[in-house]
């Protein structure tokens, strides 16, 4: 039954396919050309083709083919890189509408999921939903306590659907990547297998409900974001209920405008919010579209949806700020390092020849207004100069990308004047001093002190009897080799040592703390020096 199932939806992708013409675009110029003529006899293909733009076609083949091609085409346009502007354009107008699901299967789902009746977990709820996707719909509800909510139910039997239609994703994408020549470089099968871990994630109500209590807990008092509430009493794992929120879409302009909030100044507001999410908090919202976007009476942002979140390694983190950076202050020389030491490119690459290709793109866009340059675009013309050096897709900062693409559109939505690096710059200046300048030292020390001081007095012993080993088993070693080894291990016991002493002169401020009396001060003191006597003296 299932092969059967599969067959089918084979079919309908291939007479899909053929209608609006992808297989001509795919295989017209591979060595798997002859295809298309068997494709052509086949009887599912016998009518009249498509004749819309290349764009158009294969935005309608991804609507016609259901919900997860919509939401792969939806992940696709946000690689402008990869894609030609007119397929990358038309992408951009999918649509993630469906119809609803039946409104009792809903209500069962609930009550299986919650353990209790509908009339037993919600005082009011209103069968009827808000809204439908591909993979949840949303009602309105009220608690017990009188607190409105939203319940979001994941679709019935969405996984298997899911699975099918990934796995003949998988094997179309080996297809493609054997058929045409540029398709390496696109690298489709990782991004297919990119998609199915982000839809996977989007299925788990407890995930995301656990992303939205993160985030609230980062943004907790702040006056930029606010994050509704989760109730968790009634979430699981198909099935979470939030907090209700109440105000204006981002898109909304005119109605922001009637309701007196200040465009230019909320426009700066998202541009913070997002560098404080990537750089500060390292985990952001990656999922901002104006629909899950919208702006309370007291002028803050307020995020829904939070299926897609992103990190960064403290090492990514660091050489995007310095990225940046150098890009604010027109140092291209720094930018072509930064790419080499991080290996985005090939540590072979030529230093000066990546610095002649990124300034050739960096450098025109500074005599133009400031409303006319996109920063997204200028970063993804970027990866594009630095692919042609052999940099490959950097699957942590696709999603980077994305968000980066969504703030800066939202924002000069909102104020076209808008100055994204005016903005940013002196955020990223202050991260980068809380990184690696003296607040950075000191915060590193305070983090790292306990397990220093802990490790400090077995450090001369575990030295000694790593000498000890070498000495036993160095008896095929030559001297000079030794000498070389005993000199390396005394210069790491000295910089332990050093390493130890700095470690304790730094936690003496922090002792006026606990110090009730000059006396027990005094004290204290004394037998402090006295163990860092002991501890270092040779």
């Amino acid at each position: 039954m299932k092969s059967l199932q599969q067959l089918r939806r084979l079919i309908k992708i291939n007479r899909v396919l053929a209608h609006y013409q992808i297989d001509r675009m795919v295989l017209g110029t591979s060595k798997f050309a002859w295809l298309l003529w068997f494709n052509a006899i086949l009887p599912w293909n016998w009518k009249p083709r498509s004749q819309r733009s290349r764009g158009e076609r294969i935005r309608l083949a991804l609507e016609e083919l259901g919900p997860i091609f919509i939401k792969l085409g939806q992940a696709l346009s946000t690689r402008k890189d990869l894609l030609p502007h007119d397929i990358s354009v038309e992408l951009a107008k999918l649509q993630d509408d469906c119809p609803p699901f039946d409104e009792q299967h809903s209500l069962q789902l609930i009550e299986k999921a919650l353990g209790r009746t509908v009339g037993e977990a919600f005082a009011e709820f209103d069968p009827m939903p808000m809204a439908s996707a591909s993979i949840a719909q949303v009602h309105a509800a009220k608690l017990h306590d009188g607190t409105e909510v939203v319940v979001k139910v994941v679709r019935p039997d969405i996984k298997p659907v899911i699975e099918q239609d990934v796995a003949i994703m998988f094997l179309l994408a080996k297809l493609f990547e054997k058929a045409v020549k540029i398709a390496k470089r696109l690298h489709p099968v990782e991004v297919v297998a990119e998609f199915e871990k982000t839809i996977l994630d989007e299925l788990d109500m407890i995930r995301e409900a656990s992303n939205a209590a993160q985030l609230k807990r980062n943004f907790e008092g702040s006056d930029l974001l606010y994050v509704p509430e989760i109730y968790w009493s009634h979430t699981a794992e198909n099935v979470m209920t939030m907090e209700r929120i109440y105000g204006i879409r981002i898109s909304e302009t005119e109605k922001l405008i009637e309701a007196g909030v200040d465009l230019k100044d909320l426009s700066a507001k998202g541009v913070i919010i997002f560098f404080t999410q990537v750089f500060k908090h390292n985990f952001f919202h990656a999922d901002m579209h104006p629909g899950n976007i919208f702006v309370l009476p007291d002028g803050r942002y307020a995020a829904i949806d939070f299926g897609i979140m992103g990190t960064l390694t403290p090492e990514d983190q660091r050489y995007l700020a310095e990225n940046f950076l150098a890009f604010f202050n027109r140092d291209y020389l720094r930018v072509s390092e930064l790419h080499i030491e991080s290996e985005w490119v090939p540590r072979n690459t030529r230093v000066n020849e990546l610095e002649s290709a990124i300034r050739s793109v960096c450098e025109p866009i500074w005599d133009r207004p400031l409303k006319e340059i996109s920063f997204g675009l200028v970063l993804m013309r970027l990866f594009q100069t630095a692919r042609r050096f052999g940099m490959e897709i950097q699957p942590q900062l696709v999603l980077l990308q994305k968000t980066l693409l969504n703030i800066e559109g939202l924002g000069r939505q909102l104020d076209d004047e808008l100055d994204l690096w005016d903005t940013a710059k002196p955020f990223l200046e202050d991260w980068m001093q809380e990184r690696v300048g003296p607040k950075g030292l000191l915060k590193n020390i305070k983090a790292n002190l306990p397990f220093w001081i802990e490790q400090a007095p077995s450090l001369p012993g575990l030295l000694h009897t790593s000498l000890n080993k070498l000495a036993h088993q160095g008896v095929g070693l030559h001297s000079a080799q030794l000498q070389r080894i005993e000199q390396q291990l005394h210069q790491q016991n000295q910089l332990n040592r050093r390493r130890t002493l700095a470690a304790a002169l730094a936690l003496i401020p922090f002792l006026a703390d606990y110090l009730q009396t000059p006396l027990e001060a005094g004290i204290s003191l004394a037998l402090w020096a006295l163990a860092l006597w002991l501890l270092v003296k040779k």
